[in-house]
């Protein structure tokens, strides 16, 4: 495994937090088991007092804690969310890849599991991808979670995982209740679903999301991906005219490396769907209904 540097456990007043150095493999914790998660869009409601320079983590337990170390802001994302934590119930657990000389970094919790011992949180890091704009405009990429109380230590697992990734949806502008609108993100290491996903509003970071742990779903889905959209890279297009009478539609989104493609698609045949986007529309939504 390898390690996250402890920069900040000292100065979070983090006791109950280690590192896997090798030293207590004949310990018996035995088997490991999925922790739930949730998704928390820290930067829409708070910023951090001090961002660490190394890399570093945090597991905060109190509201005591929350306030020494980060300050609430108004929410700065278009669709404001709760950011109050109840800690009764729940620790934020906050990861941190230290200060980065330009934009394209990244560094995200893929998955966590515990055994009799110990929490074991898995991230991974991302850097600029091959012909990526960046700016040269110093970043503290950072990820925040939360968990459900526990009394047992953490360890961080660093892996490789592949960033690239697909969000599907089925949007519908007038539906109604809380989660009317399905948005998936599927990652080869999990699926995410976003939550309480509001009409039109689709930049993902701003949404809190719940994880199923899965993998090579990307990799599979990929495959279905019609040429023609393949070929759009980094473009955004629009078949039929989606939700004109409330009808609704599918969304599709590809990131590869520095590309981003974005595609809308009128929930009824039109035209412009050939026969491989038809086919592909109904992929989408038979994914949909399968992840719900």
């Amino acid at each position: 495994m390898k390690k996250l540097m402890l920069s900040l456990f000292i100065a979070f007043g983090i006791s109950a937090c280690s590192l896997d150095n090798g030293t207590n493999t004949s310990v018996e914790c035995g088997p490991n088991t999925n922790v739930e998660f949730t998704g928390f869009p820290f930067l829409c409601n708070y910023t951090i007092k001090t961002p660490p320079p190394s890399p570093a983590v945090a597991v905060i337990a109190s509201q005591e804690k929350m306030n020494e170390l980060f300050t609430k802001t108004a929410s700065s994302c278009p669709v404001p969310s709760d950011p109050n934590i109840d800690f009764t119930k729940q620790y934020l657990v906050g990861i941190f890849a230290g200060t980065k000389s330009t934009t394209g970094y990244a560094i995200k919790i893929t998955s966590i599991v515990q055994n009799g011992c110990q929490i074991v949180v898995n991230y991974y890091e991302k850097t600029p991808a091959a012909g990526e704009t960046v700016s040269q405009t110093p970043t503290n990429p950072t990820d925040f979670i939360l968990i459900p109380k526990t009394s047992k230590g953490f360890l961080f697992n660093k892996t490789i995982e592949n960033p690239d990734n697909i969000i599907i949806g089925s949007f519908r502008n007038q539906c109604t209740g809380s989660d009317c609108q399905k948005f998936y993100q599927i990652n080869d290491y999990n699926t995410l679903k976003f939550l309480n996903v509001a009409g039109g509003q689709y930049e993902f970071g701003q949404y809190q999301y719940t994880p199923t742990i899965k993998r090579g779903e990307y990799s599979l889905l990929l495959k279905d991906v019609p040429n023609e959209i393949l070929a759009l890279k980094g473009q955004t297009k629009t078949y039929g005219t989606p939700d004109s009478a409330d009808q609704g539609g599918v969304y599709f989104e590809l990131r590869q490396g520095a590309s981003t493609t974005k595609v809308y698609i009128d929930n009824n045949d039109t035209a412009d769907q050939s026969a491989a986007i038809k086919a592909f529309k109904k992929v989408i939504q038979d994914k949909i209904t399968s992840l719900k």
